[in-house]
């Protein structure tokens, strides 16, 4: 693990990120549910308008791992961070990757002050329920998921 970098992500780290991100919908088993492009991440992530930002995780100049939050707001507890995706490369899952990430994660959600980070994990998914489970995390089974997909919306 000493050969592992975390820092922040750059405009030309997005198509490295958009493979693993496209590597973990083949491992949630919706492959064909990726919709962005790599234009589209950089847009969002570097553009006018920014909406997320990333770190990396690289080994040997090689991303192996990326985790991509953004903030929102809460009615109640105000300036809140959403982790969206921790990703972490197959064959390099196991390794302390994603503890690396997910502590970087947790660093800029003190610095920010934020009054809660929140993320999502699949009911199946073990392994990341497990490591959530390690930072006494709490596993809310009180709330739905809600959403209306862009088919949904252009219906409407």
């Amino acid at each position: 693990m000493s050969n592992i970098v975390i820092r922040r992500g750059t405009e030309s780290d997005i198509s490295a990120a958009l493979g693993l991100v496209k590597e973990l919908a083949a491992y949630e088993k919706a492959p064909d549910e990726v919709e962005v492009s790599v234009e589209e991440m950089k847009n969002w992530g570097f553009g006018k308008n920014k909406v997320f930002d990333f770190f990396v995780a690289e080994e040997n100049g090689i991303i192996i791992g990326i985790a991509l939050y953004y903030y929102k707001y809460s009615t109640w507890k105000g300036k809140c961070m959403f982790l969206e995706d921790i990703i972490v490369t197959e064959s390099q899952r196991g390794k302390g990757i994603g503890k690396l990430l997910f502590d970087e994660i947790v660093k800029v959600a003190k610095t920010e002050k934020v009054r809660r980070l929140e993320w999502q994990v699949l009911e199946w998914n073990e392994p990341a329920i497990n490591f959530y489970k390690k930072y006494n995390s709490v596993l809310d089974d009180e709330w739905i998921n809600c959403k209306l997909t862009n088919h949904h919306l252009e219906k409407m």
